[in-house]
């Protein structure tokens, strides 16, 4: 799970009535150890924060599920019926409950690179020659 904490998601400038720090602290305890929980700069899409990607178990993957997109997870209430979810298999294995259905977002465009597969890529720096 990648939860976006940068300009917007989990500010207290916008939304004031969240603990921010307590929803990030009770997704790990909820769904340690079995499940990764980590934050990410922005995933640019402001308008919808609190935003959350549930990533799918790479055997589900490989079936063809893709990450699932939330957005205004601001209610605990949200935060539970996704641990429920993501405990239950998530993308690719459990049905999503009717009660999350309407916190789906699409995947912006930007992220044509999901999170798990940008950290593995190498980046490679040239630098020029230093001439003894």
């Amino acid at each position: 799970m990648t939860v976006c904490r940068d300009c917007c998601c989990g500010s207290p400038a916008k939304h004031p009535a969240v603990d921010h720090a307590a929803q990030l602290d009770g997704l790990r305890t909820a769904l340690a150890p079995a499940h990764r929980v980590r934050t990410s700069q922005c995933l640019d899409t402001c308008d919808q924060s609190n935003v959350l990607v549930v990533h799918p178990s790479p055997a589900a993957r490989r079936r063809g599920a893709r990450p699932v997109w939330f957005g205004l997870v601001l209610a605990e209430e949200i935060v539970a019926d996704i641990v429920e979810w993501v405990r239950a298999g998530g993308p690719g294995v459990a049905a999503l409950p009717p009660t999350l259905e309407l916190s789906v977002l699409p995947a912006p465009a930007s992220s044509q690179v999901t999170a798990p597969l940008a950290a593995s890529i190498p980046i490679v720096v040239s630098l020029p020659d230093r001439a003894s």
